[in-house]
């Protein structure tokens, strides 16, 4: 009767490495995407923040106090939408990665054509 595999100190020690330098990779490539993904929206820049917080400031009569609050509502709403939006890119891009992984060669140029008419569409 043979020893079970999975009792062998190599083996083990083999699979932890894997796992743990898949985790590793994981992790890297969420910290680089991340990072790239947070960076400000073009819309709201830090002079377009401060025109939002001056205005609203003005037309409701806001205190001191009030618009020290407003700035870290509308920083936290800011970042939250950023971190939806680059996860809604994460998404999209998965979904477009196993999609081109079924299709062959012909059918992938295609599908590339369908994917620029789309985004030609939305921008319109």
């Amino acid at each position: 009767m043979h020893p079970s595999p999975w009792r062998n100190p190599r083996v083990i020690l083999t699979l932890l490495l894997v796992f743990l330098s898949g985790s590793l990779a994981g992790a890297l490539w969420m910290k680089k995407t991340t990072v790239a993904a947070a960076a400000p929206a073009p819309a709201w820049n830090r002079s377009g923040r401060e025109v939002t917080v001056q205005r609203f400031k003005k037309e409701l009569k806001l205190n001191d106090k009030q618009t020290a609050e407003l700035e870290l509502v509308l920083d936290d709403f800011m970042k939250y939408y950023q971190t939806l939006q680059a996860q809604m890119d994460e998404v999209r891009s998965s979904g477009k990665e196993r999609i081109l992984g079924m299709l062959d060669d012909s059918q992938k140029e295609r599908f590339n054509q369908l994917m620029g008419e789309l985004q030609k569409q939305q921008i319109r």
